[in-house]
């Protein structure tokens, strides 16, 4: 008969997230990135740090509730440039008809002296 040997479970050695498959996605607890050192000195951006991770999650929160306020801004400083620009053309046409009629009553003005110095 055969002695069967009981081996302990093998333990897989434990790995290390991939960029399609990291093992967390909470940044607090993902590892910071450094740059290789070979790599020369001020070539690539900063390290990575966590430390303002909760703050700038709470930014880009604050943020997002915050987008439809600026919508609206956005939106009521464009009606306010179209509503300036129809009052500038309405303006205009205005001007433009005073004028005419201006030069209207001016014509009128100059038939009647003439005919006033002509008999």
């Amino acid at each position: 008969m055969t002695a069967l040997t009981w081996e302990a479970p093998h333990k897989a050695p434990r790995r290390t997230g991939t960029i399609d498959h990291p093992l967390t996605h909470d940044p607090q607890k993902q590892a910071p990135m450094t740059t290789p050192a070979t790599e020369p000195i001020r070539s690539a951006t900063p390290d990575f740090s966590t430390a303002g991770a909760p703050a700038s999650r709470q930014n880009r929160t604050r943020d997002m509730q915050l987008i439809p306020e600026a919508l609206a801004r956005a939106h009521m400083h464009e009606r306010r440039r179209e509503a300036d620009a129809e009052r500038q053309a309405a303006r205009l046409i205005a001007a433009r008809r005073m004028q005419r009629r201006a030069e209207r009553v001016s014509l009128r003005a100059r038939r009647a002296l003439a005919m006033a110095v002509m008999n």
